[in-house]
């Protein structure tokens, strides 16, 4: 979106996108911790104005993000206590995740090597070439539309950012850099609420979706 805050940060029915996605980490029943990245310059801000503001217990620790979303997760890997088995990361403007998806996705990994809560893909889906000419149209059938939370152990995640940062890969998601070192990642329906908000107007379908919640 054109704002000069970050999108974390623009208000919602009144309170900071990240309010809401804080707070379904909080009543999830599953999760002992959080670790919050944020730009180095606002965190300050968020231990203010974000944490204390709203009584936000489970934060631990605020940590400085990295210039790209996967340097980001990396330094919030490192900060995660060692006795933490298994970790859910999370965009933190998917403000409408629920409590129960949150549980529901750690209670299902159980001994995979990686979950991502995903949808399946209602359009079809065409693969185009720099030409802008369509070269394939996969089978919409086997499309998911990955979202997060994404859930791992925490030892397989670390391994995998590490192999990704020693060979200079870059992915768009954590399940990506998994599945890069031969393990296998399974999807969890997710729901189609739980959008991620980049546009005005998914803000403004967020505002629809929290005003019939």
């Amino acid at each position: 979106m054109n704002t000069k805050i970050s999108k974390q940060l623009i208000p919602l029915r009144g309170k900071p996108i990240i309010v809401y996605t804080l707070l379904a980490f909080e009543e999830a029943t599953l999760v002992d911790e959080v670790v919050l990245v944020v730009n180095k310059g606002v965190m300050g801000y968020y231990e203010r104005n974000i944490i204390e503001r709203y009584g936000i217990k489970k934060v631990k620790r605020i940590v400085a993000g990295g210039v790209t979303r996967q340097e980001s997760v990396y330094n919030g890997l490192q900060k995660v206590s060692e006795q933490t088995k298994i970790v859910a990361i999370h965009d933190g403007a998917r403000p409408l995740v629920t409590p129960e998806l949150i549980d529901r996705s750690i209670q299902s990994l159980g001994d995979k090597s990686g979950l991502v809560v995903s949808i399946p893909v209602q359009d079809t889906i065409k693969i185009v070439g720099r030409d802008q000419v369509i070269k394939e149209t996969p089978d919409r059938r086997r499309i998911w539309a990955a979202q997060t939370p994404q859930v791992f152990p925490l030892e397989i995640i670390r391994k995998a950012h590490e192999m990704a940062r020693a060979d200079g890969f870059v992915g768009t998601d954590d399940g990506s850099l998994v599945e890069r070192v031969g393990l296998e990642v399974s999807v969890m329906l997710g729901s189609k609420e739980n959008i991620k908000i980049t546009t005005p107007l998914d803000l403004t379908m967020a505002q629809v979706i929290m005003s019939r919640r």
